[in-house]
């Protein structure tokens, strides 16, 4: 089954041409059933390649599957324009009138700074307080997971000295959770981010459990007890090229930034990497809409 988007979105195009099942609202409104309702609320800079690499993932499952994308209503934005924003995206005043079966918080390139100096901290705050009780089960990913495990659980985000940056295995600590169901005990995410969270606090909150942990990258997936939250500190949708993307823009700017670690063939930058997480993020995002969000959803939760 479909992701239900709109037909003029550019993600839209891109994942038709990919072979990926979309399907527009006309076209929805024919089928009867009750689709999966998801907020994504992008905080990226890089809006369309954010929606296209989440919407990917997102369409790899049976459901037929709503999406809504939510910007900050009271953040100016810098590198999308308003004209954009206003046609494919929903400002959070009307997410707060409204309830989803999932959400996703993305990252946001904002890790060197101290939460409440970020513009719109007071608002994401709402949205989580929000999502506790209105979403069923929330997605954090990469400093939108520092910032659900810092304002829902105070656990601290701790300031790293340089990027980590590359592709780092992650060793599965919790042998059966649905999450990790499928995947080896042994898998590759993305990382790219200049903080982390240390073991020992998340272990200090009882109502967390850690799912898996890198010797290199540290903690890497957390869940709530009650399979509400999910927190993931790397990538998992990220391109083949992101990495490189970064990697270059860095050099380019004159910022102090080294080869991403298991990424480029031969750590020559000169070669096109290759994606080798895919499978992981694939089966990750279906674990979490089949396990924790469809499967745990009332029927009558969105009404």
């Amino acid at each position: 089954m479909p992701i239900k988007i709109r037909s003029d979105l550019p993600a839209c195009g891109i994942l038709e041409q990919e072979n990926v099942f979309v399907i527009t609202e006309k076209r929805a409104l024919s089928q009867d059933i009750r689709p999966i309702r998801v907020a994504v609320v992008n905080l990226m800079p890089t809006k369309e390649t954010t929606e296209t690499q989440l919407l990917r993932l997102l369409a790899n499952t049976p459901l037929q599957i709503e999406i809504s994308l939510i910007r900050m209503e009271h953040h100016t934005y810098r590198h999308t324009g308003a004209d954009y924003l206003e046609k494919f995206y929903v400002p959070s005043g009307e997410l707060f009138r409204a309830k989803y079966d999932g959400m996703i918080v993305t990252g946001a390139p904002v890790e060197q700074l101290p939460f409440e100096d970020v513009d719109y901290w007071k608002e994401l705050c709402e949205i989580m307080d929000y999502a506790k009780e209105h979403v069923f089960s929330t997605l954090y990913v990469c400093w939108g997971a520092f910032a659900g495990l810092h304002h829902l659980h105070a656990v601290p985000k701790h300031q790293l000295e340089e990027k980590l940056f590359g592709v780092f295995y992650s060793q599965r600590t919790t042998p059966n959770d649905p999450l990790l169901r499928g995947l080896d005990d042994s898998f590759p995410i993305p990382q790219s981010r200049y903080a982390e969270v240390h073991e020992d606090d998340v272990l200090s909150r009882p109502e967390l459990t850690i799912l898996s942990r890198s010797e290199e990258a540290g903690v890497t997936l957390v869940k709530s007890n009650d399979n509400r939250e999910i927190f993931m500190t790397g990538h998992l949708e990220y391109d083949a090229d992101t990495l490189a993307v970064e990697y270059w823009r860095d050099k380019a700017k004159g910022l102090p930034i080294g080869i991403p670690k298991n990424y480029f063939p031969d750590d020559n930058p000169a070669l096109p990497p290759r994606s080798y997480w895919r499978s992981t993020a694939h089966l990750i995002y279906s674990n979490w809409l089949n396990y924790y969000v469809y499967q745990g959803t009332p029927f009558n939760f969105v009404d």
